[in-house]
């Protein structure tokens, strides 16, 4: 058993996420034209193509939106080419943040990252400050109800590395990065479909906020993903109301 309130924060994170849903479909544009400007238009042969494809679809974004995104990508299309940048970041209270970003101009962005940090309490760091802190992985949360042992028979049998059955009976199948979508569509075939599911840096350990701090934590977060070079803000930090 591990965690404290993981349904709760899975479910707090969809609610932010989906309020936001206005920037995402510019930020998914972004993401699957590096995707096939990098591994070609082949879903088959490129994976962060496909897992971008999906998310996409998961926002419901017209598929001319994507065909065209993909278009550029492979240059068949006039497009923005984009850099990716990844920084490590301290927030208030000793939390841990990776941030990715998908950017024209980097002198511009690493200004807009500074910026939100210092003004919520955090500051950029190094390379490699805290990104130990985190594993690249793939992970699948099931709801309390989901029963426990059928979960973990299935999960493992389709190849998850681990099935973590946290305090509130939520569960949490974790597999690498590059088995995340095979896995994904076992389980769904087999009926266990999961609320949430994304290749994400996961934090090995998470600091619980709570009250003030966890505000604080979630002003900063907001301050980040609001920023249109930003793609994707992970920390440890575990906020609860």
């Amino acid at each position: 058993m591990a965690g404290h309130s993981k349904w709760a924060n899975i479910q707090h994170r969809k609610g932010r996420q989906d309020e936001k849903r206005g920037k995402v479909w510019t930020k998914l544009i972004r993401e699957i034209t590096v995707a096939a400007k990098m591994g070609g238009a082949d879903l088959h042969n490129n994976p962060r193509l496909r897992l971008a494809i999906d998310k996409a679809k998961d926002a419901n974004m017209p598929n001319d939106n994507v065909q065209r995104a993909i278009l550029k990508g492979t240059g068949a299309l006039e497009g923005v080419s984009y850099e990716e940048i990844r920084y490590e970041a301290y927030g208030p209270h000793g939390v841990a943040l990776i941030i990715d970003s998908l950017t024209d101009n980097k002198t511009r962005t690493v200004a807009e990252v500074r910026h939100a940090l210092s003004k919520n309490g955090g500051n950029l760091g190094t390379d490699g400050c805290v990104a130990y802190l985190f594993k690249h992985c793939g992970v699948l949360m099931f709801a309390p109800t989901v029963p426990e042992n059928e979960l973990l028979e299935a999960a493992l049998e389709a190849g998850a590395e681990d099935v973590l059955i946290h305090d509130d009976l939520s569960k949490e199948v974790l597999t690498s990065a590059v088995d995340f979508s095979p896995i994904r569509d076992k389980l769904s075939k087999l009926g266990y479909l999961p609320e949430f599911a994304e290749v994400t840096m996961r934090a090995e350990n998470e600091i619980e906020l709570r009250g003030e701090q966890g505000t604080s934590m979630q002003k900063l977060l907001d301050a980040l993903e609001n920023l249109d070079d930003i793609q994707s803000v992970y920390s440890n930090a575990s906020l609860n109301e």
